[in-house]
């Protein structure tokens, strides 16, 4: 690739390149004000910690992370695990201990390289050339990052090897202020079981160069990879995946195998980052429903049918309801690969879905919730009241919504009002400050 510092002087005189280069330079010197300040912070934290014990032992230590100051996604990375755990057992039980008994937090056994989903994000920056790694964060300038603690190793390998093969190969990079540029995005998901390795190459144009001596590379390198696929992005926007996909090795999916169930995970499909947290949030979950083999169960917000399909055998019928219609396709699949009769899956809102439910007067036993961080909708909790299952499951992965939703269904009238059984915490995501629960809800009058 051509040097950037040559490529300017050939080219002075160019009125866009000028501007790039303005561009670039002010953000590295807003980049590099925000790490003075950062760097200024800690020598402040230092001095303070030696005045307090001039001792060299009380000196703060360098991070875990290289970037962590920058990225802002481990909240918690120079903390003890054990530490981690029992902030978040306070944090869940300040929110949730109102409603109800709230059980010890379960932890992981190796809390670290847990992530079976890596995005990397590619720039190209001067006096580096090609960068992959994160957007700083509230930002979008982007942090080289080689490894990441929480990160899957071997996918984290996969994507420093195509930031080579992409200098290699003379691929650009996407520029967001000129829309120009080919190569944006890199996202790789792993099988925790299976060890299948998918490649998703997100690209502002479907043309690759060299596309098969890349993929020839690449497979060379990375044997184990099962799949690649492109996803074409030619939007400015701040989304990773377009709607355009093209898939140009292997089956454009991989399998994994979760609660004794087989996944089919296509690009866009939802599937729960850490594999070995989610089989212990799923036990728990068909725990609390408490099944005999009868009950008629709707999993909403049901992504692939991980939750459903887990059921299945426990159940007398499931019925699950997603909005996104890849993962819809990919349950549908999951039910006739593991050869499930039981199970229906619907495209849908989950309000609107539920609300239908009701005023056709539907019969359902136990209801499975699991919502986005921004928790759930009077719609879908009037619907629930309406339908009144004699217990629900609630899967949340942010305890400030679950405690607003929790008080909109227990004092909802009398009629529709549920009494909170037991919540326990689940630590999926270690090094972070996100916690995930799942609460039992038992219809009143029992």
């Amino acid at each position: 690739m051509t040097d950037y510092k040559n490529y300017s002087n050939k080219d002075n005189n160019n009125r866009d390149n000028h501007r790039n280069n303005q561009k670039d330079n002010h953000r590295n010197q807003k980049d590099n004000h925000r790490d003075q300040k950062d760097n200024h912070r800690d020598q402040k934290d230092n001095h303070r910690n030696y005045k307090d014990n001039p001792n060299k032992n009380n000196i703060k230590k360098p991070s875990l992370c290289e970037v962590s100051k920058k990225c802002g996604g481990c909240q918690y990375i120079d903390l003890p695990y054990k530490e981690q755990l029992a902030r978040k057992q306070r944090q869940a039980e300040k929110l949730l201990k109102k409603f109800g008994r709230v059980k010890p937090i379960i932890g992981m056994e190796n809390p670290s390289h847990y992530r079976n989903k890596v995005h990397a994000v590619f720039d190209f920056q001067r006096g580096k050339g090609i960068v992959s790694g994160i957007y700083k964060e509230r930002s979008h300038i982007v942090v080289p990052v080689k490894h990441c603690m929480l990160e899957d190793e071997k996918a984290d390998q996969i994507i420093l090897s195509i930031r080579e093969l992409a200098k290699s190969f003379k691929i650009k990079t996407y520029n967001e202020d000129t829309g120009y540029g080919l190569l944006r995005h890199v996202l790789v998901r792993v099988g925790h079981t299976t060890g299948q390795i998918m490649v998703v190459l997100v690209l502002g144009s479907p043309i690759l160069p060299s596309k098969k001596n890349f993929v020839s590379e690449l497979c060379k390198l990375y044997p184990e990879i099962t799949t690649i696929v492109i996803n074409v992005n030619n939007k400015r926007t701040s989304m990773v995946l377009g709607d355009k996909e093209q898939v140009i090795y292997g089956k454009g999916y991989i399998e994994d195998v979760l609660c004794g169930r087989t996944f089919k995970i296509s690009p866009k499909s939802f599937y729960q980052v850490n594999a070995v947290q989610t089989e212990a949030l799923y036990h728990k979950a068909v725990e609390y429903a408490q099944l005999s083999g009868k009950e008629t169960v709707v999993d909403a917000y049901c992504g692939i049918g991980t939750i459903a399909l887990t059921a299945a055998g426990q159940a007398g019928k499931v019925i699950g309801v997603e909005l996104n219609r890849d993962a819809v396709r990919d349950a549908v699949a999951n039910a006739r690969i593991n050869q499930i009769q039981n199970a229906d899956f619907y495209q849908n809102d989950a309000g609107r879905f539920m609300r239908q439910l009701a005023e056709a007067e539907e019969k359902v036993d136990v209801v499975f919730m699991d919502p986005p961080r921004n928790g759930s909708t009077e719609e879908f909790m009037d619907a629930l009241l309406r339908l009144y299952p004699e217990r629900v499951v609630y899967i949340s992965c942010n305890p400030e919504t679950l405690a607003r939703d929790l008080e909109y269904l227990t004092g909802k009238g009398q009629k529709g009002k549920y009494r909170v059984m037991e919540i326990t915490p689940v630590d999926m995501f270690p090094y972070t400050d996100n916690i995930e629960n799942v609460c039992l809800l038992q219809r009143s009058g029992r």
